[in-house]
């Protein structure tokens, strides 16, 4: 059993966790993804990726970083039935996995594509405003050049969210300087300064940072 929250504020952000419950292909998908060591994005960042999906009605989505296929289920639940997600990932095994998940959720081949390789590689060559939403949880300092990617990738109207956003509350404690929180901040400095983007933070699992494309 997990310990009490000794404090409100960790009451309320679990009980907000709870609320979400998955069902047993995503407890299997969690399952192989704690198996080979790819924590996926927490149930409350999934539930909240699937209600960005559904809010856009997400036909053409990417997401960087496909793990063992968690998020990609959250997402494909939210999509359109004739929607494709895009994923990509350096780790071909990971992919495997994630193909085992899709399969058993029932959607068919055809509604993925996952491409094998580094992001930053793959990503310029997607078509620019060409999609709805873009996900990323993959290297956290790399983040700031997934960002330039996806608004470019997003149409008007389209979202990016990013997981890890208060990095195991690390982001919110200013005496925390390792590379990965320095770069989260970076990140949120950069969002809130676009013009282009009107954000949210969204304080489930370990934060989901989200921006709407509002402009060109």
């Amino acid at each position: 059993m997990d310990p009490m929250p000794n404090s409100p504020v960790e009451a309320t952000l679990a009980y907000a966790e709870e609320f979400h419950v998955e069902d047993e292909i995503l407890r299997a998908a969690r399952q192989r993804a704690a198996e080979v060591g790819a924590p996926p994005i927490l149930p409350g960042g999934g539930a909240a990726l699937c209600f960005l999906a559904t809010a856009i009605n997400a036909k053409a989505v990417v997401e960087i970083g496909t793990g063992c296929g968690v998020s990609g289920l959250w997402l494909l639940r939210g999509m359109r039935p004739d929607g494709t997600l895009t994923s990509v990932d350096v780790e071909p095994e990971h992919q495997r996995l994630a193909r085992i998940a899709f399969s058993q959720a029932g959607f068919a081949g055809g509604r993925t594509r996952l491409i094998t390789g580094r992001a930053l590689d793959v990503l310029p060559r997607l078509s620019d405003g060409g999609y709805d939403l873009v996900f990323a949880d993959a290297v956290t300092h790399e983040y700031a050049d997934y960002l330039a990617e996806s608004v470019r990738l997003l149409r008007v109207g389209g979202i990016v969210a990013f997981d890890n956003a208060l990095l195991e509350h690390r982001v919110a404690d200013p005496a925390q300087r390792d590379p990965d929180t320095v770069a989260i901040r970076e990140l949120t400095k950069l969002v809130r300064s676009d013009d282009r983007l009107r954000p949210v933070l969204i304080p489930l699992g370990d934060g989901l940072l989200a921006a709407l494309k509002i402009s060109e």
